[in-house]
């Protein structure tokens, strides 16, 4: 998930500015409307114009944000999906032939891959796997 950064929270701030001024723009329209008697058409559409833009631009902006944020999630969920991929290959191509049936057999039934998995015996020789860490030679 990504924190809440800088964007946010000039996202926050420019919200808080957009709902003032609407809150204004309003108040201004109400008052005008109390205050005339039907003569300025004109300016309270545009009162109510400036309005629509303003809510607009709002929303414009926080679903710029939330694509944003959907698009980082995209972007891990695709990464893990990824490696999870890799350790599914090696994981296959470490299983010995029994092991991959009897897991085959416990997918067809429905029963717990993990429990089958658990139960059987090693097969053959442990394989270590190679580690990660730099092996550099003294001497």
């Amino acid at each position: 998930m990504r924190e809440k950064g800088p964007t946010v929270a000039a996202g926050a701030a420019a919200r808080g500015q957009d709902a003032r001024a609407l809150k204004l723009l309003f108040w201004e329209l109400e008052k005008h409307l109390k205050s005339s008697s039907g003569a300025s058409v004109v300016a309270i559409d545009n009162k109510i114009e400036q309005a629509m833009d303003l809510v607009k631009s709002h929303l414009m902006y926080a679903v710029r944000e939330e694509v944003e944020v959907l698009k980082e999630q995209i972007k891990e969920l695709m990464e893990r999906n990824t490696q999870l991929e890799q350790e599914n290959n090696l994981l296959k191509t470490l299983a010995s032939p029994e092991q991959m049936a009897q897991f085959q057999a416990q997918v067809q039934t429905g029963g717990s891959p993990t429990s089958a998995a658990q139960a059987l015996p090693p097969s053959g020789p442990t394989q270590v796997l190679p580690s990660t860490q730099n092996s550099s030679t003294s001497g």
